[in-house]
C-alpha cells in the first residue's frame, strides 16, 4: 500500500512538472501584425521586444514575403554593423521559426542589402525558465543616424491615427508600369524605400492595351495566378487609392508579364490626416503579414497623371488566402502540442518503473 501511494505521488509530481514546462514555453510573432519587414522607424523591433520576457524553449516566428526578406542569426559585432556575412543561421522561407534553446543574447537581421540599416533587426535576451527575466538589449541605431530613445511602453508599428497627408506614388517612377528589363525585383526595390499609408494613391502608368493592373491574393501573387483576380483595371493610367491597412498585391495579368517581374507587393500601415477619397477602385483584402514599408516619400519630380482618368468601380473583395510558405504560426500551439506529447509518452514509463 505504501509503495502504491509513493508511486501515485511521484507520478503526480512528474505530471505537474511537465505541465509547468508546457505553460512556460511560448511562441512570439516578431512585430505582431507588422511582421518581419523594413519598419517605419529604426527602433520598432527593439520597442516590440522591450517589455517581453523570453525564456529557453520559446519560439520566435518571423512572418515575411518570400524572396523579399530573410532571417539571419548573427554575432553581436555583425548585428551592430549590419553584416550578414558568416551568418550563424539563415532562413529564407516564411514563416521562419527559431526556437531559443540557449540563454543569453541572440541577434537577428534581414540579410537583404540595406534592410538591416533601415531597422530590420532584432536583439533578444533569453533567460532560463523560472529565473528572473533578463532586460532586453537596445538595438544600435542604423549607421549614420542618431539614436532614438525607447518609449516607456512597447508599441507596434502605427496602424491607426493621423500622421501625414495622403501621398501619390507613381509606381516605378519614370519607368512606369511595364515588363522591367533591370530584373524581376525592380518593383519590389522601388517599394522598399517607401511608407505606404491608408489614403495614399498608387498611379500605374502604362499604354492601354499593352498592360493592365490586377490585384490578387497572396497565394496567387507568388505563382502569378490570374484565375481569380480581386480586381482588374485595363485603362492606363490607373489610379488606386489605398483604403485598408495590410498587404496588397498587384500584377500585370497579360500572359508572361508577371513572371517576367511586372508585379508589386506593398504593406499599408496607419492612416493619413485627410479622409481617403471615395469612391476608390481599391479592393480590401484582410490584413495579413506585412511586406516592406519604410518612411520616405516620393521625389517631388514624381507627378500623378491627369485626374480625369476614369476610375473603375470597387469590386467585392474576398479575404486573401495564405500560401504554403507564408502561413503565420498560431502563438503557443507548437509548444503546447510538444509538451502534451511528452506527457503522453512519459506517464506510462513512470507508472511501470515504480510498480516494478
Amino acid at each position: 500500500m505504501g509503495r502504491t501511494l509513493n508511486t501515485i505521488f511521484l507520478v503526480t509530481v512528474a505530471i505537474a512538472a511537465l505541465f509547468q514546462i508546457s505553460l512556460a514555453q511560448r511562441d512570439y510573432v516578431v512585430g505582431d501584425a507588422l511582421g518581419w519587414v523594413i519598419p517605419p522607424g529604426p527602433s520598432v523591433y527593439a520597442t516590440w521586444a522591450a517589455n517581453k520576457t523570453f525564456t529557453a524553449g520559446d519560439t520566435l516566428v518571423f512572418n515575411f514575403l518570400n524572396g523579399s526578406h530573410d532571417v539571419a542569426k548573427v554575432t553581436k559585432a555583425n548585428f551592430d554593423s549590419c553584416n550578414g556575412g558568416n551568418a550563424l543561421l539563415l532562413l529564407t522561407n516564411s514563416p521562419a521559426n527559431v526556437t531559443l534553446n540557449e540563454t543569453g543574447s541572440h541577434y537577428f537581421i534581414c540579410g537583404f542589402s540595406g534592410h538591416c540599416g533601415a531597422g530590420q533587426k532584432l536583439a533578444v535576451n533569453v533567460s532560463a525558465a523560472g529565473s528572473s527575466p533578463a532586460p532586453q538589449p537596445s538595438a544600435a541605431p542604423p549607421r549614420g543616424s542618431s539614436p532614438a530613445p525607447l518609449p516607456s511602453s512597447p508599441s507596434p508599428a502605427p496602424v491607426s491615427g493621423p500622421t501625414r497627408s495622403p501621398t501619390t506614388y507613381t509606381v516605378g517612377d519614370n519607368l512606369g508600369w511595364t515588363v522591367p528589363t533591370s530584373g524581376a525585383s525592380t518593383y519590389q526595390t522601388w517599394a522598399n524605400g517607401k511608407n505606404f499609408m491608408v489614403g495614399d494613391i498608387l498611379v500605374f502608368n502604362y499604354v492601354t492595351g499593352t498592360h493592365d493592373v490586377a490585384e490578387v491574393t497572396r497565394a496567387a501573387y507568388q505563382p502569378c495566378n490570374t484565375s481569380n483576380l480581386l480586381s482588374n483595371f485595363t485603362t492606363g493610367p490607373t489610379r488606386i487609392t489605398l483604403q485598408t491597412a495590410g498587404e496588397h498585391f498587384y500584377i500585370c495579368a497579360v500572359p508572361g508579364h508577371c513572371a517576367a517581374g511586372q508585379k508589386l507587393a506593398i504593406n499599408v500601415t496607419g492612416s493619413s490626416t485627410a479622409t481617403p477619397p471615395s469612391p476608390s477602385p481599391t479592393p480590401s483584402p484582410s490584413p495579413s503579414t506585412a511586406t516592406p514599408p519604410s518612411s520616405s516619400s516620393p521625389s517631388p519630380s514624381t507627378a500623378p497623371p491627369p485626374s480625369s482618368t476614369a476610375t473603375p468601380p470597387n469590386p467585392s473583395t474576398p479575404s486573401p488566402a495564405g500560401d504554403n510558405n507564408n502561413t503565420p504560426s498560431t502563438a503557443g500551439n507548437s509548444a503546447t502540442s510538444l509538451s502534451v506529447a511528452s506527457l503522453t509518452a512519459t506517464l506510462p514509463c513512470l507508472i511501470v518503473a515504480f510498480l516494478m
